[in-house]
């Protein structure tokens, strides 16, 4: 029997929502073992200028417990 857990995690890039997605998924993977999936739960942008500065997602991540 196996058990998982959901957490809600908020990651951001200047470059892509792929780029913001990876980075957040690597940082947690520091720290949880165990992930099976992630989704995207939101998606925003930051503009100054009127140009997108920053690409912000939030994520679902689901890990197996130990």
């Amino acid at each position: 029997m196996s058990v998982a857990k959901i957490i809600e995690i908020s990651c951001d890039s200047p470059t892509s929502f792929e780029d913001a997605i990876a980075q957040g998924i690597a940082r947690a993977s520091k720290t949880l073992h165990g992930i099976k999936s992630a989704w995207v739960a939101e998606q925003h942008v930051v503009v100054e200028n009127n140009k997108v500065t920053l690409y912000r997602v939030d994520l679902k991540v689901t890990f197996v417990m130990d």
